[in-house]
């Protein structure tokens, strides 16, 4: 007698369904090992990644190498300048001593530059500092004595011209320069540039103040992971760079963050703006205005102010005031040198990623591990052996 077929859905063999009984849920399962170690960063818009775009090209702009900056500053000056006191310069819009952008923005050239670099320093120096007023006022120390720099030079290359120079005519009443200038005389002085200095000077400041941009947007993943740590009841004893603040601080963090990086970008886009602008009207100054000597000299000082400044006084420890970006937490990125590679050009420092547009690329992360451990011989795997390191 023929036996009874099952049916081909009760058969075990070809049932591909998962027991659901092996992921149930016990009771007695904690809930806090269901969920994620570290919470996720947030999916990016368009508007974003638009926006992101064009501060990396803001950052490639200005953030060029500063000794490299300053050489071209140091040669042009002394190169171009020179050979425009020889060579004829085919007059343009900029010769004209009463051009838009000489009369409203290189005659107030040191006030536009303060216009965008306090409110730059008051908001990124709040943020990294928590607020705390004593912390922002030490930051804003730095346009103090970069005011008073302004000021001295200024003042002493109008004092050179005005006191050691002559007027074209012989009489005594016309040995003053503001006489012979309203007798319709000519003052043959020693005319020390100041727009070149104030050029010079406020581009180098500009890009110095700049600096507390990099790496700021880490400080938003360093508030969720801080966040998460706060909030969870394990992983206490993990360090994190906001560890050491209070709730106070750390909420005051948060807030001022979230509150204030729309308005630091688009003030670091309208300073590199500026910085473009203050090279373009350099470049005009050289070809058209002063004798080589005269832009060199107040070129030279200029360089020196901002070196003396900001690559000697304010790196001394223990000294007052700090460099840009010096809080209450360190997030800005340091980079170190790292040896060349045969198989490709090293773009980060051991530990970090390649990024690209400033954003990280995880999906190059396995790779450079494997090609660190290459470099450090531990892929070395006899010929025969067939087994793969994964």
């Amino acid at each position: 007698m023929a036996t009874k077929r099952r049916p081909l859905h009760q058969n075990r063999k070809f049932d591909f369904r998962p027991n659901t009984d092996n992921f149930r849920l016990n009771s007695e399962t904690p809930q806090c090992e269901t969920r994620g170690k570290k919470p996720l960063p947030d999916p990016s818009s368009v508007q974003q990644v638009l926006l992101m775009m064009v501060l990396h090209v803001c950052r490639k702009s200005m953030f060029v190498d500063t000794s490299v900056k300053v050489g071209i500053y140091g040669g042009s000056l002394f190169i171009v300048s020179l050979l425009a006191d020889v060579l004829p310069v085919p007059r343009t819009y900029f010769a004209r001593s009463d051009n838009l952008f000489n009369q409203y923005f290189v005659k107030f050239g040191w006030g536009w530059t303060l216009c965008l670099t306090v409110p730059f320093v008051v908001l990124t120096s709040y943020t990294y500092c928590c607020g705390r007023r004593e912390k922002i006022g030490q930051h804003l120390v730095r346009l103090g004595v970069a005011t008073a720099a302004w000021l001295f030079w200024t003042k002493l290359f109008n004092y050179v011209e005005n006191n050691y120079g002559r007027c074209n005519v012989a009489d005594k009443k016309f040995q003053a320069k503001q006489a012979c200038l309203e007798g319709g005389f000519f003052w043959h002085g020693f005319d020390i540039s100041g727009h070149a200095f104030i050029l010079i000077y406020s581009s180098l400041v500009i890009i110095e103040e700049c600096r507390a941009i990099n790496g700021w947007d880490s400080i938003r993943d360093m508030i969720r992971n801080e966040t998460h740590l706060r909030s969870s009841r394990e992983n206490k004893s993990e360090r994190s760079a906001l560890r050491g603040l209070t709730n106070e601080e750390f909420n005051v963090l948060q807030l001022s963050y979230e509150k204030f990086t729309p308005y630091v970008r688009s003030l670091f886009i309208a300073m590199t703006l500026l910085s473009v602008l203050w090279d373009v009207m350099l470049i005009s100054t050289m070809l058209y205005y002063h004798i080589m000597v005269e832009k060199f000299i107040s070129g030279a000082v200029a360089i020196l102010t901002w070196f003396v400044t900001y690559r000697f006084w304010y790196v001394m420890p223990n000294v007052l005031p700090n460099l840009p970006g010096d809080g209450l937490f360190k997030y800005r990125e340091t980079r170190l040198p790292r040896p060349p590679s045969f198989k490709r050009k090293a773009t980060a420092t051991k530990g970090q990623l390649p990024k690209f547009m400033g954003m990280p690329l995880y999906g190059l992360k396995k790779q450079d591990m494997k090609e660190d451990d290459e470099e450090n011989g531990e892929n070395d795997a006899p010929l025969g052996n067939t087994s793969l390191r994964i």
